[in-house]
């Protein structure tokens, strides 16, 4: 009864303000349109040279059945070309000679470059998220209860965690570490360790048994923890921990936010691009032991409420075997970083006046309005690559229109993204940007349900919620072969990140009939 008698306060002006900030009042800009299309102009030979095969396979097969009109013209052209010749200055023939020739070596140049620059697809084999054991779940009794008991913050600091908890999505059963939990925390680096070996060592033991693949078969591991970053370092914990080949290519990042996770993605593309037939390994999580904030400054204290454990497995590789195989195509990827000081402090590191270390968010219009602009530029890049050709050609019409006659005199065109994906793994940041992007990409409650419902059971698990909502898509709703899967996620710095899969072949259950 308390928790339904609190969750029907008003909302808090920060979630009013929210949905009207996601586009500010900026044109498109071609530098960023032009970012798109350059895959489309990378590709316009193979699709050139895939679109002129049947035909001149078709054309061979005829002169080939049909020869006598071959060596018919063979001969007029034999004849031609020794006529012209005698009548040519033995100059002449040397240059045309030596043109032709310098003609074919450029040609075969190109076909050699072309070759070189060839993208190797990825493919998202499988992937596990990490479910905690049953002791590491708490409620939200308990959270207002261990936040009195704990005795690091003052009364306002209780009274308005416990009234934005209720407020923020998460249900009544999400998961700390042992560490907070303890009656007196132990925040200490070696609690923070367990942490991320219980959360990493976990999901990647089920990635393991679901794939059959072994440790000794990674090629690249890449590890993304934005705000623990010990020394050796987690991706040498796991090769430790699994007796991994000495050769592995590892990488650990930090301080990148909740974005991290699809920022380890778009690496491990780039190499799977350079080392052939190998399998890349990307684990993502946050480490909440050493980051629970214990102060009192209010910006601060948000975090609180709203981070929880948890992390992802995933498996990648180039090898052909796995498009018969694996789950997903790595269609496109797109990172933005916006570079101005209202983008990089709105999620901030930091100390408050006490030397309490802590998460400083920007809230209302100024952290909204940052998030709109970051990700305006993100779906100006990514929409030429895969928007309907129908939708890119009415976002050109009205952008040239919109410069002739003046951009206020007439409305942007919002492209369509839904003809694009038909499934979406929004960041789990928060209710009131779920509400956000909801509303102004006019999708669905059914669109919206993986992230809804991954905040309410899990919370915001930073960079690895894009997998829960993906694992919840699989399970609760079903992928059909062919279908688009945006993966959005955003944070520090501030960074927003894409990622668009395609499935390989039908996941997940039986038919589900989509309600709106």
């Amino acid at each position: 009864m308390t928790e339904e008698k609190k969750t029907t306060q008003p909302t808090p002006r920060v979630e009013e303000e929210v949905k009207s900030y996601y586009y500010p009042d900026r044109d498109a800009d071609m530098e960023e349109v032009g970012r798109g299309y350059s895959i489309w102009r990378n590709n316009t030979f193979r699709t050139m040279v895939l679109g002129l095969t049947p035909l001149v396979v078709i054309n061979f097969i005829y002169l080939y059945n049909n020869s006598d009109i071959l060596m018919d013209i063979f001969n007029k052209f034999q004849t031609m070309v020794l006529e012209e010749m005698s009548n040519q200055d033995p100059t002449n023939i040397y240059i045309i000679i030596t043109l032709a020739f310098l003609s074919l070596l450029g040609l075969e140049l190109v076909i050699s470059v072309f070759l070189s620059k060839r993208r190797r697809e990825v493919y998202l084999v499988d992937f596990s998220v990490f479910q905690p054991p049953e002791q590491y779940k708490i409620s939200h009794e308990f959270f207002v209860e261990h936040t009195k008991s704990v005795g690091w913050f003052d009364q306002d600091s209780v009274d308005f965690q416990s009234k934005l908890l209720y407020r923020t999505g998460l249900g009544n059963e999400t998961y700390f570490p042992a560490g907070i939990t303890k009656k007196t925390p132990d925040v200490s680096m070696e609690s923070a360790r367990s942490e991320a070996q219980l959360v990493l060592s976990g999901c990647l033991d089920s990635l393991f048994a679901k794939t059959g693949l072994k440790p000794q078969e990674i090629d690249i591991l890449i590890v993304n923890c934005s705000l623990f970053n010990p020394t050796p370092s987690l991706a040498a914990m796991m090769m430790n921990r699994y007796k991994m080949r000495s050769d592995v290519l590892s990488y650990n990042l930090s301080g990148m936010g909740c974005s991290a996770g699809a920022i380890s993605i778009d690496l491990a593309k780039q190499l799977l691009q350079v080392h052939k037939n190998a399998t890349a390994v990307v684990l993502s999580t946050e480490n909440i032991t050493q980051n629970w904030y214990r102060g009192n400054e209010r910006a601060m204290l948000v975090t609180n409420t709203l981070f929880r454990m948890g992390g992802a497995a995933i498996m990648l590789s180039n090898k052909s075997k796995y498009y018969w195989t694996g789950k997903y195509r790595l269609v496109a990827s797109v990172r933005v970083t916006k570079c101005h000081d209202a983008a990089y402090n709105a999620v901030y590191q930091t100390e408050d006046n006490k030397g309490n270390k802590g998460v400083r968010l920007a809230t209302g219009k100024d952290l909204m309005t940052v998030v709109g602009d970051c990700m305006k530029t993100n779906f100006t890049i990514l929409g030429p690559m895969v928007l309907p050709w129908s939708e890119q050609i009415k976002f050109f019409v009205n952008f040239c229109y919109r410069k002739l006659v003046g951009g206020k005199k007439v409305p942007a065109y919002v492209p369509n993204f839904k003809k694009a994906f038909q499934h979406f793994c929004i960041h789990a940041g928060g209710r009131a940007v779920i509400d956000g992007l909801e509303e102004n990409f006019n999708l669905t409650p059914y669109d919206v349900e993986p992230s809804r419902a991954t905040l309410y059971r899990y919370g915001n698990t930073s960079s690895s919620s894009i997998w829960y909502e993906l694992n919840f898509i699989e399970k609760q709703h079903s992928v059909k072969s062919g279908e688009k899967v945006l993966q959005l996620s955003f944070g520090s710095g501030f960074k927003m990140n894409s990622i668009v899969w395609q499935s390989i072949r039908d996941i997940g259950p039986s038919k589900k009939k989509k309600s709106n």
